[in-house]
């Protein structure tokens, strides 16, 4: 399943794991996506949304 939060789009970032000996690999920075049962119009329904749509309120809870 995708990384992406259903509200934001919000999606995982990439960049490089640097050792002190300076060798560079890939990783990424994972988004914190919960699921949550959210109101959608008249129905609840279940989504995954990102920590941040959760706690400024973009989403209500059922």
């Amino acid at each position: 399943m995708a990384q992406v939060c259903e509200v934001c789009g919000k999606k995982p970032q990439f960049g490089n794991n640097i050792s002190h000996a300076h060798n560079v690999t890939r990783r990424r920075w994972n988004v914190n996506l919960q699921t949550v049962k959210a109101k959608l119009g008249a129905a609840n329904k279940r989504v995954r949304v990102c920590s941040g749509c959760i706690k400024s309120g973009k989403i209500t809870k059922a």
